[in-house]
């Protein structure tokens, strides 16, 4: 069975100038303000749609990880992942940057890499952003 997840947004008035809030339903962890100007230049304390995004497949990308090394028997100490998204306006997402810095007891770099890709190939998150052409995922072993 499918589990769902929910938010929605609210806007006002033109993309230029207009805004918006976006709430995160299934959790209520809050509401966030969302404008075009935050989503094409600078944040200014609000969202936009590439953060969550980012937020996304970060997280996604993290608990793929952690699930392959499990299937290899290994127990990761801490994995941190950051991601970055490229937005071109009148283009969309051009590029989405995952970096990953993890502690993992007992691998090889060669095995690191091998399930840190194949990680970033199956995430769910990942196959959803098909579309976007560079994804890309630098990886790092901590010793």
């Amino acid at each position: 069975m499918a589990t769902v997840r929910k938010a929605h947004t609210v806007w006002s008035g033109d993309l230029p100038s207009g805004s918006g809030q976006v709430t995160l339903d299934s959790s209520g962890l809050g509401s966030y303000d969302v404008t075009w100007k935050a989503r094409a230049e600078q944040s200014g304390g609000k969202t936009s749609p590439e953060e969550l995004i980012a937020a996304a497949h970060s997280s996604c990308f993290s608990m793929a990880f952690s699930h392959a090394l499990g299937g290899e028997g290994k127990t990761p100490e801490q994995l941190e992942t950051r991601a970055e998204v490229d937005f071109e306006p009148g283009v969309g997402i051009t590029a989405i940057r995952l970096f990953l810095t993890a502690t993992v007891p007992g691998i090889s770099e060669e095995d690191f890499q091998r399930l840190a890709n194949a990680a970033k190939e199956g995430c769910p998150v990942s196959q959803a952003l098909a579309g976007v052409k560079d994804i890309s995922l630098e990886a790092s072993l901590r010793p």
